[in-house]
């Protein structure tokens, strides 16, 4: 069955998936056909966190053994039904990215060995305002998930106390994402500086738990909260993605009630789609919220004026911004 290929319907659509029997997933068995049927499971709840999102391919060709690679820009042969939006790279570039905005175009995209799916944080009809603030939270060596999760319940706290409110997802590895709606009116820079203000606040009151430091030599037994996911052309995995780990886990959106026994383990190609028939998308009702991100602006005004709190350093590939602190490595700055 490696070769020949097979027609799906998908909402009235119909794709060709090409070599359905070439295996992805070696461990478990799981084929390329097992991957687009986990996809057509899943669709209103994967084209809920795609829709009309500029979306880079994570592709995986040969399965998750082989080599992959990051496609941003549309590749030649993209069906007439599928838009684009063209958006700007840090460098000043531009690419024309696929938006997806209907169930086919997540299906497409898995024929061309895509296993996640990585959509920027705006929408097509205004590709500079994000609509969306995601708080990543990273175990760092000698943490775990479970303190992820106790993070993420702080966190929660923190956001309602500037009127906020998150939606955690697994990242399918050790990490949480937290993803909070907003209105699109900030900038790039300012939604980050949003998320730095958050991580400072956290760090502040999980100070054994959670670190806002750039440089992992500084990071410690912690969890960070990567502030730079939030920087221009970073991306998160999106809800329902499947992630290149050998069980095939997925980034599986969750409530808040279930966060504390869940394990990343739990939710994978097999499990999450009777989750889903039974459940539904548990975030769909975030498309029904935005919120505004000035409690936390006018917090990030006070830690600068009161104790000279300004920006954080950027990832190594953005240009030089404007106040940004010195990106080099502490122990290195200290040996000149």
């Amino acid at each position: 069955m490696a070769g020949g290929a097979v027609e799906l319907d998908v909402a009235g659509r119909t794709v060709r998936l090409s070599n359905p029997g070439k295996t992805y997933y070696p461990e478990r068995g799981f084929t390329k056909l097992d991957v687009a049927q986990y996809y057509l499971a899943v669709a209103d709840g994967v084209l809920r966190g795609l829709r009309d999102r500029p979306t880079t391919m994570q592709r995986f060709p040969d399965g998750i053994e082989g080599e992959f690679f990051y496609q941003k820009r549309a590749p030649k042969g993209l069906p007439d039904w599928l838009p684009t939006a063209r958006i700007a790279f840090p460098s000043g570039r531009f690419a024309d990215e696929m938006c997806p905005t209907e169930p086919a175009a997540v299906l497409w995209a898995a024929n061309l060995g895509c296993l996640t799916f990585h959509p920027w944080p705006v929408r097509r009809a205004d590709t500079e305002h994000p609509d969306e603030l995601r708080i990543d939270l990273d175990p760092q060596p000698g943490t775990d998930f479970a303190d992820a999760v106790r993070v993420a319940h702080e966190l929660r706290e923190l956001l309602s106390e500037h009127g906020l409110r998150g939606w955690p997802k697994t990242s399918g590895g050790r990490g949480v994402h937290v993803y909070v709606p907003i209105l699109p009116r900030w900038t790039f820079t300012e939604v980050r500086r949003a998320a730095i203000t958050v991580a400072r606040a956290m760090e502040r009151r999980m100070p054994d738990l959670v670190t806002s430091a750039w440089w992992k030599e500084e990071r410690g037994a912690k969890v960070f909260v990567d502030y730079n996911q939030m920087a221009r052309d970073r991306t998160i995995a999106s809800a329902y993605s499947l992630r290149a780990r050998p069980r095939a886990t997925v980034s599986t959106p969750l409530r808040w009630e279930e966060l504390s026994d869940a394990a990343p383990e739990d939710f994978d190609l097999r499990t999450v789609p009777p989750r889903f028939a039974e459940l539904g998308d548990v975030h769909a009702d975030m498309a029904d919220h935005a919120f505004g991100l000035e409690s936390l602006l006018e917090l990030a005004d006070r830690h600068a004026a009161e104790e000279g709190l300004g920006d954080m350093p950027y990832p190594p590939d953005h240009p030089k911004m404007p106040g940004e602190p010195s990106r080099v490595q502490p122990s290195r700055a200290r040996k000149h």
